[in-house]
């Protein structure tokens, strides 16, 4: 707490409050720490009172040298300039004069310290779902590309055909979009802050996508040989069951991703109706794609058979395996 009050108030209203601390330095005591030894004060002390301006500017500076993400709150004329510093200013939106509105980066417009938790929380969420889509978004992409690409390394025929690319990245938007409606995970708010330093997608998730796109390229070219060769069933039926591998995997993984680290079964099938519709449309239009001869001609598919669909759906279904049980292991291994 940095407030111009006296310290016998500050004191009453931090221990009301549960400011946890005993100790609390006042604006004189504070103008005798030099700039050096104010961030190590800065950190233990819990209650300055009878502080002017210039010293919290001071001491959101302090703090930031300390590495630390600062939010700082006020409603004054006096805390416009520690506002500005500050990493997250916030403002009272009813009581705060404009000079403090202007300097903050958010105003409370119900003046209630509540609505920071909210605003966090809601936050912590919109952060998730967007990792999550990027999680699901490359390694279904990459893996698209590196089965191509390996096709021609070995001097084997397309698996996919220009057409067959575009049908599949239309499916990404439909299947994408649903994860920007997953609910906030139970345990969202009981996470330490995240490291600015840290990128989106950190080590494990990197590996974690480099792991989805290895299987998705050695399931779909496994897929697309034995077709070809040893069920002999055509090049277009071949290509036809690897659209289907690629596009059940996405199904399959988008599963996964809808939380990045619990199992997908402990957050419950119907808690996000969008990615169930978006999984059974998708369903839907990859029966209609296969087998529909106005599709057939227009997407240079063929039908293919029901050995061949129970192939399609264990060689999706092992992305699905794979990453429950990777983060099983690795969350095991944390706890």
């Amino acid at each position: 707490m940095i407030t111009g009050d006296h310290l016998i108030t500050a004191r009453a209203i931090a221990t009301q409050i549960g400011l946890k601390g005993d100790a609390a330095l006042t604006g004189s005591e504070l103008e005798k720490i030099t700039d050096a030894d104010l961030p190590e004060v800065a950190e233990r002390t819990t209650v300055f009172a009878r502080v002017a301006p210039e010293q919290k500017l001071r001491l959101v500076k302090a703090l930031q040298a300390r590495g630390h993400v600062v939010a700082m709150t006020g409603d004054g004329v006096n805390d416009a300039p520690a506002l500005k510093q500050a990493d997250i200013g916030v403002a009272m939106g009813i009581s705060g004069t404009d000079v403090a509105k202007g300097a903050a980066a958010m105003i409370l417009t119900d003046d209630n310290f509540a609505s920071i938790e909210a605003a966090v929380e809601e936050g912590r969420g919109v952060y998730d779902n967007l990792t999550k889509f990027i999680v699901w978004i490359i390694p279904t992409n990459l893996g698209e590309s590196l089965m191509l690409l390996s096709a021609i390394l070995f001097g084997l025929p397309l698996p996919l055909v220009p057409l067959q690319l575009l049908w599949i990245n239309l499916t990404d938007t439909v299947l994408g979009l649903s994860l920007a409606f997953e609910p906030k995970e139970a345990d969202v708010m009981n996470r330490p802050p995240r490291p600015t330093q840290q990128p989106m997608l950190p080590k494990a998730l990197v590996l974690r996508s480099m792991l989805v796109s290895f299987i998705m390229v050695a399931g779909g070219l496994g897929l697309f040989l034995w077709e070809l060769r040893v069920a002999n069933t055509g090049l277009a039926s071949a290509r036809t069951a690897v659209v289907n591998a690629i596009v059940l995997v996405q199904i399959f993984y988008l599963f996964n991703c809808r939380s990045l680290k619990h199992p997908a079964h402990s957050l419950g099938l119907f808690t996000n109706r969008w990615v169930i519709a978006g999984a059974l449309t998708m369903i839907a239009a990859q029966v209609l794609f296969t087998h529909a001869p106005m599709l057939n001609h227009l997407f240079h598919s063929a039908p293919i058979s029901a050995g061949a669909w129970l192939r399609v759906i264990a060689a999706a279904s092992v992305v699905f395996i794979a990453v429950e049980f990777e983060k099983w292991l690795r969350f095991r291994r944390q706890r």
